[in-house]
């Protein structure tokens, strides 16, 4: 079970906990960004192909409890309406998950870096969409395209679904109901899809496992507290925090 510490120092795993239960704690708080911190966190001071298969198990487990919260039969409904952008995104992370193994890894940090830089910025700075009832089908399709190849690639397909969800004028509590689901079903594919990728293995599987841990206790401390936080302040600052930590990746990924 402990076969993983081989791939890194202690401190790098005393840290890497440290990165999950953060990242749980925003989940449980806010309902988003788990993927991206963990992601941008564990980037940081590992691989970028063992950071993304610690994060594999704890958003499995992370977006099964969002999704629980609000119960099966709401997350039916949502599934029936939003069938076709998550029958993509699901497809898109399985199919490009392949290609993490062969990316250079000063490229893979740029794929990592690039799109948290900009969707980031996008959500900082207050810009919305807008998709006419009529173009939906088409939204659909390509936004979940985009949202699928990040997932495979980075492990995060949560900006461009905000953002999606953001320009069909969906109502709040509907946004954070059909993101648990987006996110829970996209999580089982991105376990499948690495599972076959070999980026989730009998190495590395055990880490993701461990991780579990954090998540969770994370996201209890998250939930307890969410009631008492100013969501929008907390948004903005977990926004900004991705935001240094995404143009680190990008700086890594340009200069070595």
């Amino acid at each position: 079970m402990t076969d993983f510490l081989h791939l890194m120092p202690y401190w790098a795993f005393a840290l890497a906990l440290g990165v999950t239960f953060a990242a749980g704690f925003v989940k449980g708080a806010v309902g988003f960004a788990m993927p991206l911190i963990m992601i941008s966190g564990l980037s940081m001071f590992l691989e970028p192909q063992l950071a993304i298969a610690g994060i594999i198990f704890p958003i499995v487990l992370s977006n099964g409890l969002q999704v629980a919260r609000y119960g099966w039969a709401e997350a039916k409904t949502a599934f029936e309406e939003y069938w076709r952008y998550i029958l993509i995104v699901c497809v898109m992370i399985v199919i490009v998950a392949q290609f993490v193994t062969v990316i250079p890894t000063q490229t893979m940090y740029l794929i990592l870096g690039f799109p948290v830089v900009v969707l980031t910025l996008i959500q900082l700075m207050g810009i919305k969409f807008h998709i006419p009832p009529q173009h939906r089908r088409k939204a659909e399709w390509g936004v979940g395209t985009l949202a699928g190849a990040l997932g495979g690639l980075t492990g995060t397909w949560g900006p461009p679904t905000v953002l999606y969800l953001i320009a069909l004028d969906t109502p709040k509590a509907r946004q954070m109901l059909v993101q648990g689901v987006v996110y829970g079903l996209g999580s089982v594919s991105l376990l499948t899809g690495h599972l076959s990728s070999g980026v989730l293995n009998l190495t590395t599987a055990p880490f993701s496992v461990a991780l579990l841990i954090p998540a969770f206790l994370g996201m209890q401390v998250g939930f307890k507290l969410s009631d008492r936080l100013e969501p929008v302040k907390f948004r903005k600052i977990t926004l900004i925090v991705l935001l240094v930590a995404g143009a680190n990746l990008v700086r890594r990924g340009l200069m070595g």
